[in-house]
């Protein structure tokens, strides 16, 4: 990545664990991502399952072309209020025009607690 990994995912504690167009894995803490009721706050799930799904695609692209998000979904299907969450994105289709991307982010106890589906378009890298 040009800029690391962006001052986001270093706030949100963040860390890559397995990188490659057809699967990421990286890790979140729970703690210091979560809303006013103690539980991990569905945005932070959102952000870690668009990271992975644009760091993907951005493998996917280069070099001749960069990834944008298009679209994301996420389903939040328990809560989690401490530990730390895995998230393990597949690729769906990597396309010449368009990635997306399965997210599941899971708990300590392998439970899942979110699944998302990210979509990105894959452009022209900008001439500078």
């Amino acid at each position: 990545m040009p800029q690391g990994m962006g001052r986001l995912n270093e706030k949100m504690g963040i860390e890559l664990v397995e990188i490659s167009a057809e699967r990421i894995v990286a890790t979140m803490p729970v703690e210091g991502n979560t809303q006013p009721f103690g539980l991990l706050h569905g945005g932070a799930s959102v952000v870690l399952a668009e990271t992975l799904g644009s760091i993907g695609s951005a493998i996917h692209a280069y070099p001749a072309k960069v990834a944008v998000g298009v679209d994301i979904n996420a389903t939040h299907h328990r809560s989690a209020t401490s530990g730390t969450i895995t998230g393990v994105a597949t690729a769906v289709h990597l396309g010449r025009s368009s990635t997306s991307y399965e997210v599941v982010l899971s708990d300590e106890r392998s439970k899942r607690v979110c699944t998302s589906r990210i979509t990105c378009a894959l452009v022209e890298m900008p001439q500078r």
